[in-house]
């Protein structure tokens, strides 16, 4: 039985393309890691990354072949020091099989020549150990960005394809909290100005997430200067104008 075959792991018939909540065609990803614990915890993360679901898990490279030929996977968060095949070469051996999943890669490793051999792969991108879940959200939103927007395509001339590629070169920017700033409250800010219909003040911001609204709008200022999120002025029949905040689609 391999690790990807591991009820304890995830099973080869998981639901990879069953829907996700709200009509979301799920991105099915393999995990592949040495280490138990590590892949526990990176299948844990994308766990709580919609529409990402996890279908299975390897710890050598030569599971990650078995278990790409079987779980036909759309993402790989492939680590590079496995313990039979260096990561990178497990690569052109997908390719040559005839898969065409994404990989991304998860590593320690951060010589320019291994980075610069992982772009020469087409990996999708490069996040390194040690890393939070804010570092690998942010990846993988972008990828699904990136990926809708390649199925969704429609080329008719030059412009469409520079739109397309735009989010494929796009750097990932994480940004650190400020001290005093925690990722909970930050989360809350933040589902609260994706979900807006519209703009949100401070105060409708605070009444939303139950924080203050000295607190709120720390955190709506803290995005709006990460640029993340937009600031618009309303003006009122007298006094100082109502800053209003809005999610960076």
């Amino acid at each position: 039985m391999t690790a990807a075959q591991d009820p304890a792991q995830g099973s080869a018939t998981d639901p990879a393309r069953a829907p996700a909540p709200g009509g979301t065609d799920v991105i099915g990803v393999l995990v592949v890691d040495d280490d138990f614990m590590v892949a526990r915890v990176h299948r844990a993360f994308v766990e709580r990354v919609e529409p990402f679901r996890v279908v299975g898990v390897a710890h050598t490279g030569a599971e990650a072949i078995e278990a790409v030929d079987a779980l036909r996977p759309d993402l790989v968060l492939l680590d590079l020091y496995l313990p039979d095949i260096f990561g990178l070469d497990v690569i052109p051996r997908l390719r040559s099989a005839g898969h065409d999943c994404d990989v991304m890669v998860i590593s320690a490793a951060q010589e320019a020549g291994t980075v610069r051999g992982a772009v020469r792969r087409g990996v999708v991108d490069y996040l390194l150990k040690p890393f939070d879940f804010q570092d690998l959200r942010v990846r993988l939103e972008r990828y699904a960005a990136q990926r809708g927007r390649l199925l969704t395509a429609v080329v008719r001339g030059q412009a469409d394809v520079d739109r397309v590629l735009a989010g494929a070169f796009a750097p990932a920017v994480v940004h650190t909290l400020p001290k005093g700033m925690s990722v909970e409250t930050a989360e809350l800010v933040e589902r609260a100005l994706r979900e807006a219909d519209g703009t949100l003040s401070a105060t409708e911001c605070a009444a939303l997430t139950g924080v203050s609204r000295v607190s709120a709008r720390r955190y709506l200022e803290y995005f709006h200067s990460t640029g993340s999120a937009e600031v618009s002025l309303r003006y009122g029949a007298a006094g100082r104008p109502e800053r209003r905040y809005a999610w960076r689609v």
